[in-house]
């Protein structure tokens, strides 16, 4: 399967929210009960600054002769490390490419589409960004379900964080991180 991809612009949010509901809801089954799905929820999304700041890829495929988004994600040069923009404890504020690191954000794959290499596309695209915007390292927040694909990408787990959702179930974020 041969895919596209685009950077994200204001009038893409509608289709990214439905792609990332589809994708939390039916790519995290296997990994979650519902209840720490509902929890999860609470620290993933659409980050507008990702949008804002250009660095937010689309990655399309041809189906019968019109583009379909299947898989979106993309990389940041700010503190925030995972979330969207109802997650509480932001750090919107510039990374410094000297000392800190680049981060891979919000990636999601139709449910339809897992496992055909979108995720490492998505990987690659913000790699290369981030190495081009002079980033020496890169990091992200990785959920059980993503940390796979991530491992298998050279990224190594930092830390662990336990979150505590609103309905009282655990959130596990996993710190990775490797060097550009």
């Amino acid at each position: 399967m041969k895919f596209s991809h685009r950077i994200a612009v204001q009038a893409d949010i509608p289709s990214i929210i439905d792609l990332m509901r589809l994708a939390i809801e039916e790519n995290m089954k296997a990994y979650l009960s519902h209840a720490e799905i509902e929890a999860a929820k609470e620290t993933m999304g659409v980050d507008q600054t990702l949008i804002d700041d250009g660095s937010y890829f689309l990655i399309e495929a041809a189906v019968d002769g019109k583009q379909v988004l299947v898989g979106c994600g993309g990389w940041g040069k700010r503190r925030t490390l995972y979330g969207g923009n109802h997650t509480k404890g932001r750090d919107d504020s510039l990374s410094d490419p000297a000392t800190e690191a680049a981060r891979i954000r919000a990636m999601y794959t139709h449910p339809k589409w897992t496992r055909q290499g979108i995720g490492s596309l998505l990987i690659k695209l913000g790699e290369d960004a981030a190495r081009a915007a002079g980033f020496k390292r890169i990091a992200l927040g990785s959920t059980v379900a993503g940390e796979p694909l991530y491992l298998a990408k050279g990224f190594k787990e930092v830390s662990r964080e336990v979150l505590k959702g609103e309905n009282g179930s655990d959130n596990l974020v996993v710190t990775m991180e490797k060097p550009l």
